[in-house]
């Protein structure tokens, strides 16, 4: 039985090829998943390890408790104590943040939140070991700066060049002393990094005589735990110490996290290119059988038992698979190479490294194609298995009956009837637990409706009969016949491309109604003509709000400032907003009060915040401050305006003057600026002239803010329909395979049309509107399922989401249900021409 197995699957090698495809694409995106993934992680674990390779003890300066990022900072005479310990070799202290570097264009070099700004600290030999110096030498004074060598490349820079240099404050000149190779974090990930000496950095970042961090190096023969112990009672209150080995597997097993979650990802959709790989398979294997009936009834004639019949046929799928699998798992390691070379072209640096290839990326590529394509085959082999020897000898092909059905169409209607109440549950319980329901139902009814496809196909193409008969005329009235001849060939052919069109649709209704929300939302909220940020998404230092309040043309200015402040004991977030010009740039509805006490140190509260509270206009309510994220000042406010949630502001609003004096570098995160004229060009040079053509800052005129908060949505759809575009390939497949057999069943038909008059480009029609029907009938349910389960989701969304209504994109789904037709039409080429080619004498003869 394995030769006749082999037999057959060489003797079918055009047939079996499209099985082998549809595996090898599956199977290649799992293995290129898992490969490439382990060559990240591997990088980066390798890059973090070498970056603590000499860091013995590893400080961390105390943080704000109320969850400033910033840190508060360790004095230099902590740094000297650790300096004189036993043990220690060196101990070096850093100071980091922002630093933008402009090109010779003025424009910004890199990627904004990966641009760093750091301190070079000279070591007892004058040098700093986390540097080495390709050219020049390390800044010496202030005035001085250093770049990384690709930053300097990027740049045209040479040493001895002057270089504009934006941190959080005004963008400033500086002469290049020197560029320096590094192993930083920053540079890796296709920014750039910029060295001052102490004292500027200090100044920028820092305090004069603070530093954030110190790494600390061992003498020969000093353990780290034990220098860590001599450390840490140094330490000033909330410093944080551990050595570098400690941090260099914390750092490994953040990557690892981060690499778990992007597998996970890739992986779900590799699995629903599998999933709808899974009909396909099937479908070819229900072919084979049945061209094979006569050869399979005269090898049970011949003795062979049931049991056996079915072996040979699983035997071709674990060939088949095998083959795939192999072709599949090579395939897979070229796109982990492609993988890696696109995200350089995103300017994401990934450290060198050899290709990891895991025995479990092998073994789950192999495992994966043999066991989905022998499960696949499984239901043709056992009807392979039943054929009767003298009735198949008396007819190659028999039909499906409708009666054959009834327990099918029965068990996919319970499935579909019991996703559908869990979906209907789903959306009506909201939130979390609601939208994991309605996932259980999507599943069950996805697998209902799929079942169920051969009893749908006869009603639904039925209404499309008509329309063939009169466009179409003799080709579409046996395109239209020909298309529910096999309910379950066309059921499995049109749930590929249904899957699909499911979860493409879905998708698509979503972002496109959650996008339309927040559209909304940003335009109706915003008053401000332009929205000035830093491109590092860093706070945007007070000195540049002072220079937009005196730009020429500007009317109202108001930063936006995120503090954490306690409300009766609790901690939230607030915003605090420029008391005069707030109304000017928001469009803050109030419900009660006003926000003119804003200027009298009034506070604003959401509405809904106010009502969970039972709090209106003129209550009091005590709230804490804390000055330098030390100590707690508790200061009485008066409720002087309840206003409308709007998401464009915290639930708590204060002016900016009230927590002035708590906070001595406020995080201003946004700066709205309205114009006398509006949107402008000679209105937005005025920004950008005010604020020293700083190429750190961003100014967003209300279409750029727009993209900004609606744009994400659009990028992870264009991402979506990217990974799903490999299972409508597979659906492609299917159509290919359904057409091919539709001809084999139909040679001695085909040859009786031509014989009567029907001439070879009818024929062609023929097949292809037959495909068109196929595929737009499984594109039709597709759209219908997506957008059940979109308004499902959406439903659980509604609260969180201000004015969210759901928005059908008729374009985007008219445009999917055109590519279905034209995905029949592109398949349906090699059938056709096939079937076009017959002779029609031999076909007659065909039995």
């Amino acid at each position: 039985m394995f030769r006749t197995a082999l037999r057959n699957v060489l003797a079918h090698k055009a047939r079996l090829l499209m099985t082998v495809l549809a595996v090898m694409l599956g199977v290649a995106f799992v293995s290129g998943t898992l490969v490439f993934t382990d060559t990240l992680g591997n990088a980066f674990r390798n890059q973090s390890a070498k970056g603590y390779d000499k860091v013995a003890v590893a400080v961390e300066g105390p943080h704000s408790n109320i969850g400033n990022a910033a840190p508060i900072g360790i004095p230099v005479t902590t740094l000297e104590k650790i300096q004189d310990l036993d043990g220690v070799a060196e101990a070096t202290g850093r100071v980091s943040g922002f630093a933008g570097v402009a090109d010779q264009k003025g424009k910004l070099i890199g990627a904004g939140w990966a641009n760093r700004g750091g301190n070079h600290f000279p070591g007892q030999n004058g040098e700093d070991e986390a540097y080495d110096f390709a050219r020049g030498a390390a800044p010496a004074k202030n005035g001085q700066v250093a770049l990384d060598k690709a930053t300097a490349d990027k740049g045209d820079y040479r040493v001895g060049d002057t270089v504009r240099v934006a941190t959080t404050g005004p963008v400033k000149e500086y002469a290049l002393s020197g560029v320096f190779t590094t192993e930083d974090g920053a540079v890796n990930a296709g920014g750039s990094l910029v060295l001052f000496d102490t004292a500027e950095a200090q100044r920028l970042y820092a305090k004069p005589g603070v530093f954030h961090d110190i790494n600390v190096s061992a003498k020969s023969g000093f353990s780290d735990e034990k220098l860590l112990a001599s450390v840490k009672p140094l330490l000033p209150k909330d410093a944080d110490a551990q050595t570098g080995a400690a941090l260099a597997d914390q750092e490994a097993k953040d990557i690892k996290q981060g690499m778990t979650n992007l597998n996970t990802m890739l992986l779900a959709f590799a699995a629903i290119a599998l999933f709808v790989g899974v009909f396909l398979i099937a479908n070819t294997f229900t072919m084979l059988v049945a061209q094979r009936t006569r050869e399979l009834a005269l090898l049970r004639a011949v003795g062979a038992s049931r049991r056996q019949v079915k072996r040979s046929v699983v035997l071709e799928a674990l060939l088949v698979g095998a083959i795939a699998s192999v072709v599949g798992f090579v395939l897979g390691l070229g796109l982990a190479v492609g993988l890696r070379s696109a995200m350089s072209a995103f300017e994401v640096q990934i450290p060198a490294g050899p290709l990891v290839v895991s025995p479990l990326a092998v073994f789950a590529a192999l495992a994966v194609g043999i066991l989905i394509t022998v499960l696949a085959a499984w239901l043709p082999a056992r009807r392979a298995a039943k054929i009767a020897p003298v009735a198949a000898m008396s007819s190659v092909h028999a039909a499906a009956t409708s009666k054959s059905l009834v327990v099918r169409n029965s068990i996919g209607g319970v499935l579909t009837l019991a996703g559908v109440v869990a979906v209907f549950a789903g959306a009506a319980s909201g939130g979390g637990n609601g939208r994991m329901m309605i996932g259980a139902g999507a599943f069950l009814a996805l697998l209902g409706v799929m079942v169920l496809i051969p009893l749908l196909s006869r009603p639904v193409i039925a209404l499309a009969r008509p329309l063939l008969n009169r466009l179409f005329g003799v080709a579409g009235k046996l395109a239209g016949q020909n298309a529910v001849r096999n309910p379950r060939r066309t059921g499995a052919t049109a749930s590929a491309l249904a899957i699909g069109l499911t979860l493409v649709t879905g998708l698509t209704v979503i972002g496109v109604t959650v996008g339309q929300a927040i559209d909304k939302s940003t335009t109706s909220n915003v008053r401000a003509d332009y929205l000035v940020t830093m491109a590092s998404g860093d706070a945007v230092d007070s000195s540049a709000v002072t220079a937009l309040e005196k730009a020429k043309g500007a009317v109202g200015v108001s930063p936006q400032q995120a503090l954490m402040f306690k409300v009766e004991g609790d901690y939230t977030s607030a915003s605090a907003v420029s008391a005069q010009d707030m109304e000017k740039v928001f469009n803050l509805k109030t419900v009660t009060g006003s926000l003119d006490t804003l200027a009298d140190g009034g506070l604003a509260v959401a509405e809904k915040t106010a009502e969970s509270n039972g709090w209106q206009a003129g209550d009091t309510v005590t709230v804490a401050f804390e000055k330098d994220g030390r100590a707690t000042e508790k200061k009485k406010l008066t409720i002087g305006a309840v206003f409308e949630d709007n998401e464009m502001v915290s639930s708590y609003v204060l002016a900016t003057d009230l927590v002035a004096p708590y906070y001595e570098k406020p995080d201003i995160r946004e700066v709205w600026v309205k114009m006398d004229g509006g949107e402008t060009a000679a209105n937005e040079q005025a920004l950008v002239d005010a604020l020293g053509d700083n190429p750190a800052m961003n100014i967003m005129d209300k279409q750029d803010i727009r993209n900004m908060f609606g744009g994400l949505i659009n990028t992870m759809l264009n991402i979506m329909y990217g990974l799903l575009g490999m299972a409508l390939i597979i659906a492609i497949l299917g159509v290919v395979n359904t057409l091919a057999m539709s001809v084999f069943e139909r040679q001695q038909e085909i040859g009786m049309l031509r014989a009567i008059g029907l001439d070879r480009a009818r024929v062609k029609r023929m097949i292809r509107l037959e495909a068109v029907v196929i595929s737009l009938f499984g594109a039709v349910i597709g759209v219908a399922l997506g957008t059940f389960l979109a308004w499902a989701i959406g439903e659980t969304l509604r609260d969180s989401i201000p004015n969210y209504a759901l928005v059908l994109p008729y374009g985007r789904i008219a445009i999917f249900l055109l590519l279905a037709g034209l995905v029949g039409v592109l398949a349906a080429m090699w059938p056709a021409r096939s079937a076009a080619r017959l002779n029609m004498l031999t076909a007659i003869k065909t039995e």
